[in-house]
């Protein structure tokens, strides 16, 4: 079995993790909206990840909705004492699914009042305050008036930690000012590299980044590098992205997501892989 302690572990507020966790968006039905197919696998990829020694989930209660917080819940309630479950706000799902901007206070509030209940817990860990300016990707706009309710959640006791997700440097510096930021998580992999400079200034400040689609946007049959790298080493390309980005900076904390036990512990053996140094320089350059 994979040693997950092997690549460290990160700060996340007053909790630390291991840097190799799991995300478990995929664990809901298709588009991520109702049901999944098989509801058994599910709480089967679950289980295992914390067998595994997986202590750092990631979820948000849009994920079903409410489908993959239930989940969460039956197959791991109670849950053990070391692991961290961080949840996001600031996104609805419209009837037939579509992704909705849900900004206002009322929103982020009845956001985590369904986290709470569906995930059975009395406070949050980690909320990240999820930025849809702009469905594309990050967007500028402040997000002084949600970020000042969640806030105000937190001094209630029901969030522990804030986090942002979606969001530009400066809105990283926008929340920054207001309260404690223990995490970002945006887009970025080997070939979507626009946040090198912001994940060096967080990690220089102590702060997590959490990088979603580790292969998303691009094909491994796009890059020769890629396949070339994993076929020196025995590995899948996955397995090798996911590897380099555990090199990239030590406040990145890995969210791998799959509905499958086999797919799960590919991801986790990532964590076996050593990239030299002349593997890293191919890498880097893709």
């Amino acid at each position: 079995m994979t040693n997950l302690a092997k690549v460290g572990t990160f700060k996340m507020g007053s909790r630390t993790v291991k840097r190799f966790g799991y995300g478990a968006m995929q664990l809901a039905g298709p588009g991520v909206f109702g049901p999944p197919r098989d509801r058994d696998a599910a709480l089967a990829v679950l289980r295992e990840a914390v067998k595994s020694g997986v202590d750092h989930i990631d979820t948000s209660d849009v994920y079903g909705p409410h489908v993959t917080n239930q989940i969460i819940r039956e197959a791991l309630h109670p849950y053990p004492s070391d692991l961290v479950i961080a949840t996001k706000v600031g996104a609805k799902r419209g009837p037939q699914g579509s992704w909705e901007p849900a900004f206002a206070a009322e929103d982020i509030t009845s956001s985590v009042h369904d986290n709470l209940r569906n995930l059975g817990v009395d406070a949050l860990d980690v909320v990240n305050l999820r930025v849809l300016f702009d469905a594309q990707g990050p967007a500028e706009g402040s997000i002084e008036a949600p970020l000042s309710a969640l806030m105000k959640l937190q001094r209630e006791g029901k969030v522990r930690h804030i986090g942002l997700s979606n969001v530009t440097a400066k809105q990283v510096e926008e929340g920054r000012a207001m309260t404690e930021i223990v995490c970002v998580q945006n887009l970025y992999n080997l070939a979507h590299r626009q946040d090198d400079a912001l994940i060096d200034s967080l990690a220089a400040a102590g702060i997590a980044y959490v990088p979603f689609f580790p292969l998303g946007g691009f094909s491994p049959l796009q890059s020769s590098t890629l396949s070339d790298v994993a076929r020196q080493l025995g590995a899948t390309p996955m397995q090798v992205a996911l590897a380099w980005l555990l090199r990239r900076s030590p406040n990145i904390l890995l969210i791998p997501g799959t509905s499958s036990v086999e797919h799960l512990r590919e991801n986790l053996a990532a964590a076996d892989l050593e990239l030299s140094d002349d593997a890293m320089k191919a890498l880097d350059s893709i």
